[in-house]
């Protein structure tokens, strides 16, 4: 039994922030969780999953973000509790009908929970997924830590059954994926939840009528509802426990902060001994703000610094209440994001806070002496090796991309690669062989594909191709090659079939034979899907490089219309592959030219795969036994002849 669902009340856990969020959607009663995969969000639905049977959950892997938002909003319309779960760039997708939900509203307790990711540390931007708070007209909440992150679920149930509409939580990577304790309550009876949809009242009755978006009549009759939804959520705001603030009662400077901000600002504050002269407002409700509160805290002070990650939301706000204000709470020096204290990229840390309020009192904070931090990256320069963005030994992604760069050479037209969103990103770089040209969201690849495919009117005779994975495929890929074959757009889609998805975990999607909970589920065949709707066909395993670069040509030369090939080869971390070689692999020393093969050690500094290895005392290459996963393709690109494999036992 999972500890998630440790039915000792008041005992303590040590839980990451992402299963904080699950254990307090278990004590609110959860019935049903949807999400896609993305890191930092994905440990939500995979907890979900582990306790699914036990707390008679549904849980899914949805499609995509969208879809997972209209699943979980089926079972609030039967007055059920549900919640979906995505990253900052998830929402964007999700956002069409989220805007459309907002409006017409829900039933049951629905949350939807966003995990940013500030820096971009597994993602391809920073995203903000607070300004679709505003935009969708929904409330938003933020906790700043792990004790928050549970009891602030439960919290925002109520509150959506309470003014009948979604409301979203955002966390961020730091507090999803650390750790901390958390104080359990008790578990509802795992049997209750009973669905039912009423649809038989009239159709503007928001309980009992159609549940609908649009608008049939004026729009104060929807729209306006919908708003007082917000104000009736400020007013519970002003009283909410988890906004709270430390401090003395007129402080020379008001931090205002959200998030795990608040738990930089006050490491910060007590690292310069600054408690009797510094206040800190964390704020847990930040959209729709509580006007009155942050009102009455701003009149405290004369000097305000905010304290947030990514866009200066907070800021904004809270500027435009001040401003509105000042009769009442005078003028205030602000400093922030805009101000240029804190950075308006990336993420914060103590560090950063102490470095504002140093500049801001004046007073000198040096965290990390200079020569200290001078010797440490001397050292670092020395004596770390090189760890450059690669894919892993082994991943038939390398591979794929070796076909794909030597087939658009060989054809000899200046072809080039529209690219998509998951390890393949590295198709940009030189462990890719700087293949893909552009990069933008899941699916977009095919999208661009389509349209540079298109521009033979106005002269382009340059192949296209575009690459995706598997999981992208159904995510988004697949609307854009509808919209190919259609227009008759000439491009090949290479989709990289790796069996799940991959960079997040292996994840289930629906060409997988299982669902989240391993049961078994129908697999939805790529190539007949393809087929069926009307594309040229074509599969390969991209380990081998002959086959897969000799259907990439005949692709290329292949008429009009979309063209697929169909690259599959099992993940290199995969289970099925981590624990067993195909090949057992050696190099031959005494034929080996080391620098004087191809362009200057063609294994180690073009192919590039972690698993070949240059011996600086003998001058040739080696294979490094420990990480070598044993596909062999480096045996194919070897000129020589050097590298050799031959059937693992």
């Amino acid at each position: 039994m999972s500890y998630l669902i440790d039915e000792g009340n008041d005992t303590q856990h040590l839980l990451m922030g992402n299963e904080a969020i699950v254990r307090g959607a278990l004590e609110a009663g959860i019935n049903v969780a949807t999400g896609y995969p993305g890191t930092p969000s994905s440990e939500i639905i995979e907890r979900f999953s582990g306790v699914a049977k036990e707390r008679n959950l549904y849980v899914e892997w949805s499609t995509n973000e969208k879809v997972a938002a209209e699943v979980a909003a089926a079972a609030s319309f039967a007055g059920l509790r549900s919640m979906c779960v995505m990253k900052q760039n998830g929402v964007n997708v999700a956002s069409d009908f989220l805007l459309h939900l907002a409006s017409s509203g829900t039933r049951g307790g629905m949350l939807l929970v966003s995990c940013d990711d500030p820096g971009a540390l597994s993602s391809v931007n920073e995203g903000e997924s607070r300004l679709f708070a505003r935009l969708l007209e929904i409330p938003l909440l933020e906790p700043g830590d792990f004790q928050e992150a549970k009891d602030i679920v439960r919290w925002a149930f109520d509150l959506s059954e309470e003014i009948r509409n979604i409301v979203m939580i955002r966390s961020v990577t730091r507090l999803s994926h650390a750790s901390g304790n958390v104080r359990f309550g008790p578990l509802p009876d795992s049997t209750e939840g009973r669905a039912k949809f009423t649809y038989s009242g009239p159709l503007l009755d928001p309980a009992t009528g159609p549940v609908i978006s649009m608008i049939l009549a004026a729009p104060e009759l929807q729209h306006g509802p919908q708003q007082e939804k917000m104000r009736r959520a400020a007013e519970i705001f002003e009283t909410c426990p988890f906004n709270t603030y430390t401090g003395p009662p007129s402080p020379e400077l008001l931090i205002v902060c959200s998030s795990i901000c608040s738990l930089y600002s006050r490491e910060a504050v007590e690292i310069l001994g600054l408690e009797k002269r510094v206040g800190i407002l964390k704020l847990a409700t930040t959209w729709p703000l509580p006007r009155k509160l942050v009102q009455r805290h701003l009149a405290s002070a004369g000097r305000v610094l905010f304290v947030e990650e990514v866009a200066p939301t907070l800021e904004d706000h809270v500027k435009v209440i001040a401003a509105e204000s000042v009769a009442e709470i005078g003028e205030k020096i602000f400093y922030g994001k805009q101000s240029g204290h804190l950075p308006s990229v990336g993420e914060l840390n103590p560090d950063l806070v102490l470095a504002a309020l140093s500049r801001i009192f004046n007073t000198e904070a040096d965290p990390v002496p200079s020569a200290f931090a001078r010797d440490v990256q001397a050292l670092a320069d020395r004596y770390a090796p090189s760890r450059g963005m690669t894919f892993c030994p082994g991943c038939p992604h390398r591979a794929s991309y070796w076909s794909i760069h030597n087939a658009l050479k060989l054809d000899g037209r200046n072809g080039f690669v529209c690219g998509d969103i998951g390890c393949y990103v590295m198709g940009t770089m030189p462990a890719g062989f700087s293949t893909v040209k552009t990069l933008h969201a899941m699916g977009s690849g095919s999208g661009i594909a389509s349209g540079f495919g298109k521009l033979k009117h106005f002269g382009m005779n340059q192949p296209v191709l575009s690459v995706c994975g598997d999981s992208t495929f159904f995510h988004a890929a697949m609307p854009a090659l509808a919209n190919a074959i259609h227009q008759q757009s000439p491009f090949t889609l290479v989709l990289l079939d790796n069996r799940g998805t991959a960079m997040t975990g292996f994840q289930p999607h629906p060409g997988s034979p299982t669902n989240v909970l391993g049961d078994t589920a129908p697999a939805l065949d790529m190539e007949k899907l393809c087929r069926a709707m009307g594309a040229k066909v074509e599969t390969s395993d991209p380990f081998d490089l002959v086959e897969t670069q000799k259907k990439l040509n005949h692709l290329l030369e292949y008429g009009e219309g979309a063209k697929v090939l169909i690259l599959r080869q099992a993940c290199a971390l995969s289970p099925e592959r981590r624990a067993h070689k195909t090949y057992e692999v050696r190099v031959d020393e005494s034929r080996c030219r080391g620098e004087d093969c191809g362009c200057s050690r063609l294994c180690t500094r073009v192919f590039g795969c972690p698993g070949l290895i240059w011996d600086r005392e003998k001058k040739v290459s080696r294979i490094d036994e420990i990480i070598c996963n044993g596909c062999g393709v480096c045996a194919d690109i070897c000129p020589a002849g050097a590298i050799q494999r031959r059937e693992a036992s």
